[in-house]
């Protein structure tokens, strides 16, 4: 069997490099193209590109739509690679900058530095990066994007064909090493070796929490039931998260060899991507893959010749953050509510449709096929002692480059906020991050040398999660965004255990109360309390998980929660029942811009003459702050 799997793989490999040397020679521009490109104007911009091609009636330029590569601040990005010259990245490209790129790069052959994407400094690469630029499945990222400040200090492994490859050509994926991973194993012919390699490489579920992802599998492995099924969980609910959904869209076909692998590893034939309704690109090009691969013989009978039969389906998401986890997105395919179960038994022993299954999220999914390229010990070498290979972070809020940031296991927080991200804009000072989505915690800046690690991020108060990482800074306020995340766990409760139906709900009230100045320091002891029970006697993980954003931040902040209570105060000035405002009069000038633009007429003045605001009918909303051009109105 072993010389029919990789002869049938190589002839799918001719076949793409035979297209590939249909594109020698000439010059390439590539359009990012997924949810975040198309809505910075990159469908525009494809377009014209496309125009101004025909119209210059040039045959040797082809143009193409890639993923995303995760800079998602500077979107749409598009390059250009002229034969023999050096590639050319540009950033915010709009229906002008068409027009003046092409004129400039294409006809005349100078290419525009206006809108070139920043470079980086010079430097080193460190031993990971080495590593991943001598595996051919990894080194093309930093061939092209390797000396653009963003993207030079990130380790690439999920996100090695973002922004590289047409995610919906699987030549294209072919040229990078694609499918040799599933080939080498299905010519190996051993299960129970694929799942030791799993295990060597100590990659652990990237979801949220962490189990090792070889042990995972050999619980099915051991199963005496021989009906068994694969699931990719991509119901990415955490606001903020972005990553399942960028990969999803860039690299589909990854995320889909590594369902395979997986599915032959513990003996299933049919698997499932359960994906998130409110992602349609996404599901139109997994769906689009899965068309391509069977008629490919990737999917379907005796894959790549091989004794391995193994089909996919989609099923959207049902909407509701708790389908997440993975009892209740079991019931949601099923076709019943998706609701979370008490467990043992766990999935893995009897999971779809009373069968054993395996879940895994997308970018557990994503790293397989390089755990079998590189090998599993190689790849556990990166990373931690107990957690092999990279994170992908959505890095988010008061940070310069937001954007997907890719880092091996153990790196700091500070080295991928301040020395990838480029830490806060504006002079502002970081106040904390939180990570970990709803049920993830507050890490304040003095812990900021905290490592990227399961265990330890446990220990802070915080979680993991599935890698939304939001950045705050001195002008948030934690109060309010406890009660935020507390807000919106409690509207997203399935309602079935009572502990975290009614606990998210008392908290809420608490919370409230607060940060509309009616808290007493009683509610602080019982805020603690309740979150306490809810971690202990919750049915479901994210039940458990709810209290994190609330206890992290009275553990770090609780002199904000004090001001709040005790002086009537937000330190912050973000909560708006605590908030005054006032005229100084040594600026006010009497123009009565504020008067004539305030909602409730509750500023008072004769013209050129100083504004008083009668604080009993001021609702506090703000509007006379922002039309105010002298700055006369204080916000206390």
């Amino acid at each position: 069997m072993t010389d029919i799997v990789q002869k049938n793989l190589q002839a799918q490999q001719e076949r793409a490099y035979q297209k590939q040397k249909e594109q020698e020679g000439k010059i390439l521009i590539q359009v990012g193209s997924a949810t975040c490109e198309d809505a910075a104007g990159a469908k525009t911009v494809y377009e014209e590109f496309r125009k101004h091609i025909k119209a210059s009636g040039r045959e040797d330029v082809y143009l193409k739509k890639v993923g995303c590569t995760g800079r998602c601040s500077l979107e749409p990005i598009v390059s250009i690679f002229v034969p023999e010259q050096k590639k050319c990245i540009y950033q915010k490209v709009s229906r002008e900058a068409v027009h003046e790129i092409f004129v400039s790069h294409i006809l005349e052959k100078k290419p525009l530095e206006k809108y070139f994407l920043e470079k980086g400094a010079e430097k080193n690469r460190n031993p990971v990066q080495e590593e991943l630029l001598h595996t051919p499945m990894t080194c093309s990222f930093f061939t092209v994007y390797g000396d653009v400040a963003f993207y030079s200090s990130q380790s690439r492994i999920a996100l090695r064909n973002c922004g590289l490859i047409d995610p919906e050509c699987i030549d294209e994926y072919l040229q990078h090493c694609g499918f040799q991973a599933l080939g080498n194993v299905l010519a190996k012919g051993d299960r129970k070796a694929t799942i030791e390699e799993v295990k060597q490489s100590k990659l652990r579920g990237r979801g949220g929490a962490g189990f090792p992802t070889g042990k995972k599998w050999e619980f099915v492995w051991n199963s005496p039931e021989k009906e068994r099924y694969m699931i990719c969980n991509a119901d990415e609910g955490d606001p903020g998260a972005f990553m399942d959904r960028s990969m999803l869209e860039s690299d589909p076909f990854s995320v889909m060899e590594g369902m395979m692998i997986a599915g032959y590893a513990i003996g299933a034939h049919k698997g499932f991507f359960y994906i998130r309704a409110e992602y349609p690109l996404a599901v139109e090009r997994i769906g689009k893959a899965i068309e391509i691969c069977r008629e490919r013989g990737f999917l379907g009978k005796n894959i790549l010749g091989s004794d391995f039969d193994f089909d996919l389906e989609i099923r959207l998401g049902a909407g509701a953050f708790v389908c997440g986890e993975e009892t209740a997105l079991i019931h949601s395919i099923e076709g019943d509510r998706g609701q979370p179960r008490i467990r043992p038994p766990y999935p893995a022993e009897s999971g779809l449709w009373g069968k054993p299954t395996i879940i895994n999220n997308v970018e557990t999914l994503a790293n397989l096929p390089v755990v079998f390229s590189m090998g599993g010990l190689k790849f556990g070498k990166i990373g931690t002692e107990k957690s092999g290979g990279t994170k992908v972070f959505a890095v988010s809020g008061k940070v310069t480059r937001t954007g997907l940031v890719e880092v091996p296991m153990g790196t700091s927080l500070k080295e991928i906020v301040f020395d990838i991200c480029g830490g806060c804009p504006n002079g502002k000072k970081i106040k904390a991050i939180q990570m970990g989505g709803p049920a993830g915690g507050c890490i304040p800046v003095e812990l900021m040398d905290t490592v990227v690690d399961y265990e330890t991020i446990v220990k802070l108060g915080s979680i993991m999660g599935s890698g939304g990482l939001i950045v705050l800074d001195e002008d948030d306020c934690m109060v309010q965004l406890a009660r935020y995340f507390m807000s919106f766990t409690q509207d997203e409760s399935c309602g079935k255990c009572t502990p975290c139906r009614e606990g998210t709900t008392r908290m809420l009230e608490i919370l409230d109360r607060i940060v509309t100045g009616q808290g007493k320091l009683d509610d602080l002891v019982l805020l603690e309390r309740l979150g306490k029970l809810l971690g202990k006697a919750s049915l479901c993980g994210l039940g458990r998980a709810a209290p994190n954003p609330v206890l992290s931040t009275l553990r770090y902040f609780r002199k904000e929660y004090e001001s709040h209570i005790l002086e009537k105060k937000c330190p912050a000035k973000q909560c708006q029942k605590l908030i005054t405002y006032e005229i100084d009069k040594d600026k006010c000038v009497g123009c009565g811009a504020c008067a004539k633009n305030c909602p409730v007429l509750c500023i008072s003045g004769e013209r050129k003459s100083v504004h008083v605001i009668n604080q009993d009918l001021c609702i506090k909303c703000g509007r006379c702050r922002e039309v105010c051009r002298f700055g006369a109105v204080k916000k206390i």
